[in-house]
């Protein structure tokens, strides 16, 4: 059977490969840090890390081509850790597992790493090729990037010097992105005491699992289910129903990924143990009947557990839940002049609640920091109403579009000569660098582009193979027809 290896372009593929045995969730940057490094150097290339730790080579223009635009090609090395509940991964360990499926690549029970280890591939296969043309290149590999775009923010002004930034990291070919989503995070967090259950209660656990999740940018405008939203409502008709009492809650571990999973302990008397059962049954149907459109199949399923201390006070289980319950999830509104485009979203990303601490993570998007600004302020009076802290962080604005950009004018062409089509002009919902790249570095002319990959952030991520040599193709003759300085 054909491995990745094997797949065209090979000089790019090989990359991703070698990639792929090298662990690099978020926050854990050193083993890939020094591969790159080691890689750069091997070519006679000035390869080093910047303050943040950061990694940028430089390589010089090949013979006439120095009076072009100097080039800065951008990708982050870090990759979302997500895995099926069945999967034993460790991922500071552990290689992926890519294979090929038909006509996608993906991997064995966990995220893929396509993002962004395809445009880190493509960056090594330019700086390795000595043939093809191109101006002055710097390569600017950031470093965790989904966990809050550390690398970009970090970006001291001077650590590259090219005019032009060509960031590859979005995610369907054909398209050129001259624009982004800005974002902010919104922590709600609060401090109680505990107290103990009836004597003669029971634990059980209850885990929601089967959501496709997915990029809380990307994909937050296909109405998917987020576990969090669909287990509170159970969580709520327990309170009702059987007068449960809320021990625990865990649901989600990355803000900009939609919760696929999520598990509560409660604490119910023994005689409506029965009666719960009915209730997931029921709320397990509706669910189901509710996103069988958007959906693989939703599976609820409660098992009695040993006793696991404290059961929150009524007060504070009531108000935690009424606010979950409460908080906007999903999307806010399109662009009112681009309707098919979606300007202001949130999600409901991560929960941990025990018998003294309660933390709720949610990250807002806006390409109109107004309404990014509106949107934050109403989760935090939400969150405040239930006596909870609320602190806003790692805001950042979106990039704005530049439709007379010199580069954009210059891919558009190069695009349509190459493939007979123009290509999509297009804003992302998603927060990429470019916005914060350029707040750093004023000036720069940008555009983001990428093969086409579905479901980021998720172990269904996939690459569609048939567009991985047009993306690197195209990347290629649009180095050799750069602009002159």
């Amino acid at each position: 059977m054909k491995t990745i290896q094997e797949l065209a372009p090979q000089n790019m593929w090989k990359h991703f490969y070698s990639l792929t045995q090298i662990p690099r969730p978020s926050g854990y940057m050193g083993p890939v840090t020094n591969f790159l490094l080691t890689f750069g150097k091997s070519l006679g290339l000035e390869s080093f890390t910047d303050e943040v730790g950061n990694v940028v080579i430089r390589k010089p223009a090949t013979s006439g081509m120095e009076n072009r635009k100097g080039v800065i090609l951008q990708a982050h090395i870090d990759m979302v850790p997500q895995k099926n509940n069945d999967t034993v991964h460790d991922f500071k360990k552990d290689p992926i597992e890519a294979y090929i499926d038909g006509d996608w690549v993906k991997a064995k029970g966990t995220t893929l790493g396509a993002d962004n280890g395809l445009g880190v591939a493509a960056i090594m296969a330019v700086l390795e090729d000595a043939i093809i043309p191109h101006g002055p290149l710097e390569a600017l590999i950031t470093m965790d990037e989904e966990t809050g775009m550390v690398g970009a923010f970090g970006l001291k002004p001077g650590t590259v010097t090219g005019e032009i930034l060509l960031n590859l990291d979005s995610e369907d070919e054909g398209e050129l992105y001259i624009g982004c989503a800005g974002g902010v995070d919104i922590t709600a967090t609060l401090e109680y005491k505990g107290e103990a259950a009836d004597v003669d209660d029971i634990f059980v656990h209850i885990g929601l699992k089967g959501l496709r999740g997915g990029h809380s940018g990307l994909e937050i405008n296909e109405g998917r289910g987020n576990a969090n939203k669909l287990m509170v409502r159970l969580v709520e008709s327990a309170i009702e129903t059987v007068d449960a009492k809320l021990v625990s809650w865990k649901g989600g571990n990355m803000r900009n990924a939609i919760p696929r999973e999520c598990e509560v302990v409660l604490a119910i008397s023994p005689e409506n143990k029965d009666i719960l059962e009915e209730l997931i049954e029921l709320v397990t149907v509706t669910f189901n009947e509710e996103y069988e459109a958007v959906e693989n199949k939703i599976i609820i399923e409660m098992t009695e557990v040993e006793k696991k201390g404290d059961v929150l006070p009524e007060e504070i289980q009531d108000a935690l839940v009424s606010a979950i319950y409460a908080c906007q999830n999903g999307v806010t509104r399109m662009i009112p002049a681009v309707p098919d485009t979606v300007e202001t979203s949130s999600n409901l990303a991560i929960i941990e609640i025990d018998s003294t601490h309660a933390a709720i993570n949610i990250l807002a998007r806006s390409s109109c920091d107004s309404m990014k600004d509106y949107l934050a302020m109403s989760l935090k009076t939400c969150f405040n109403m239930a006596g909870m802290k609320v602190e806003l962080s790692g805001a950042y604005s979106g990039w704005q579009p530049n439709v007379d950009s010199p580069i954009l004018a210059a891919m558009k062409a190069s695009y349509k000569e190459q493939f007979g089509v123009e290509p999509a002009v297009k804003v992302i919902h998603a927060g990429l660098e470019c916005g914060i790249i350029g707040a750093n570095i004023p000036g720069l002319d940008m555009i983001s582009f990428g093969p086409t990959l579905r479901s980021p952030h998720s172990p269904d991520e996939r690459v569609l193979i048939s567009t991985v040599p047009k993306f690197y193709d195209f990347l290629v003759a649009t180095l050799a027809k750069t602009p002159v300085k």
